[in-house]
């Protein structure tokens, strides 16, 4: 047992200093959940295909069946002329179908009040797609007035039934507080139940539920296994989510290449967040040859759909290209550091915000280091902020450590201690020495995540071993 956590507090390490090498990036978060709301008026084949009139004499159940067969063979008028009779004498299947046509306009003109009415008759009957399919009506206002509350209502009769679609939209209701007060542990509950039942935006849903800590305790092995649950379906969210798994090495082994595999399935699926992560790997050689015209390419698929840093990388190459001597990130970093040592520090300040500029993290850390103390640059706490983050997102431990210190400690941001133990953990998992002793603090205090004097240990051993002092001093008193 620790028995010191004042003291042990107290040390906290603080410093916003370092020069680790800057790992392969993280280009986005990858915390988007997948947008749920799945209407289940979604027709498949039933039986074998036929083309026959409907019979005067035949039961509702029997009219169904001809219906089906109808629609399977793409005879949608005469299937609706099935369904409507089967409907009138009250077959909820048939409702549910009808509302469906009506929907969708497969056999008569697309009407979505009347779609309602027959969703909702079939609903009143407990049926299970209809009673989602009204919920989906009633949650885009679609047919009937927008209400979350109704939606919600509809949904929940669904899922109790196991309708996966309904699950994973009662699920996300839940996650962000649509129609019901927010609840991340509920939000679990449905998503899981839908993703085990192989609903792809679910599995997704609840990879990112694994992966923040969201409703559940953070498991970044439980993530990968979900996500990559939904990519193999072909969700390209998953695809995208997989690949930054791969790339920063979170919850698997770090394998550049399989990032890139990931990166590509969802950006031919037009995912954009995907395109930008393509472009960067094909501007930096990184699981791919570098190839700056294939890079240009991915840059600009995600920047016609307004993704910033592609933008910005599109034109930052569009520029570079014009002049065919333009010096390297990297070579303008190495410039930076020469023009230092013999006291030229605004050529050194000039090259250091260019190769910023051009994304290399390690000077993207420094010259948030720099407006930090204001070296060099009068202190801007807010651009400080922005260069660790950008130089964290891609995956820099330094910055992601410095970030992790401000969130940790409400500097230049509102204090978030589970923001901070993020942050640490994306470094601590690094090897970053300073990250894993913060982070060995937070588990046995209990800040910014469930306390855990086991967990508190092991992050100050790994600390310790790499010579940390106040690690090494923490384990000798405490435990």
């Amino acid at each position: 047992m620790m028995s010191c956590y004042s003291a042990l507090r107290m040390m906290k390490m603080s410093g916003l200093l370092g020069t680790t090498a800057a790992c392969c990036a993280v280009f986005g978060l990858s915390a988007q959940a997948s947008q749920m709301f799945i209407p289940s008026a979604v027709f498949f084949a039933h039986s074998a295909p036929g083309t026959s009139a409907p019979s005067a004499a035949a039961s509702p159940e029997e009219l169904f069946n001809q219906g089906m067969n109808l629609y399977d063979a793409g005879n949608f008028e005469e299937a609706v002329k099935c369904f409507r009779q089967a409907a009138g004498q009250g077959h909820a299947g048939a409702q549910n179908y009808l509302g469906g046509c009506y929907f969708n306009g497969d056999g008569v003109e697309k009407n979505a009040e009347e779609a309602v009415e027959w969703y909702r008759l079939a609903a009143e009957q407990g049926h299970p797609k209809a009673q989602n399919d009204l919920g989906f009506c009633y949650a885009h206002g679609i047919g009937v007035t927008q209400n979350a509350e109704e939606a919600v209502k509809w949904y929940h009769l669904a899922a109790e039934q196991g309708l996966m679609s309904a699950q994973g939209n009662l699920g996300w209701c839940y996650a962000h507080g649509i129609g019901v007060t927010q609840n991340a542990t509920k939000a679990v509950k449905w998503y899981r139940l839908a993703a085990e039942q192989g609903l792809a935006q679910a599995q997704n849903n609840l990879g990112v539920c694994y992966e923040y800590g969201k409703g559940v305790e953070m498991n970044t092995r439980e993530a990968v296994k979900w996500y990559r649950l939904a990519a193999e379906q072909g969700l390209a969210e998953a695809q995208s989510s997989l690949g930054l798994c791969y790339m920063l090495g979170r919850g698997v082994p770090r394998v550049i290449t399989q990032a890139v595999r990931w990166f590509r399935l969802a950006a031919e699926q037009g995912y954009a967040q995907a395109q930008y992560n393509l472009g960067w790997c094909y501007e930096h050689g990184k699981g791919v040859e570098k190839n700056i015209t294939e890079a240009m390419k991915w840059y600009r698929l995600a920047a016609e759909q307004g993704v910033d840093k592609a933008i910005k990388a599109l034109a930052r190459l569009k520029s570079a290209s014009t002049t065919a001597t333009a010096a390297s990130p990297e070579e303008l970093y190495k410039q930076a550091e020469s023009y230092c040592a013999v006291g030229k520090y605004a050529e050194a300040m000039r090259c250091l915000r260019q190769s910023a500029d051009q994304g290399f993290a390690q000077a993207q850390n420094d010259l948030g280091i720099c407006y930090d103390n204001g070296i060099f640059v009068e202190k801007n706490t807010t651009e400080a902020v922005k260069w660790y983050r950008l130089a964290a997102e891609q995956g820099h431990a330094d910055a992601q450590f410095n970030l992790g210190v401000c969130y940790d400690n409400g500097i230049f941001v509102e204090k978030n201690t589970t923001e901070a133990v993020k942050w640490y953990r994306l470094a601590a998992e690094q090897g970053h020495a300073d990250a894993q002793f913060n982070l060995g603090v937070c588990y046995y205090s209990g800040e910014g995540v469930t306390p855990c004097n086991q967990k508190a240990e092991e992050w100050l051993r790994k600390a310790a071993a790499q010579g940390h002092e106040p690690a090494q001093k923490a384990l000798r008193e405490n435990f």
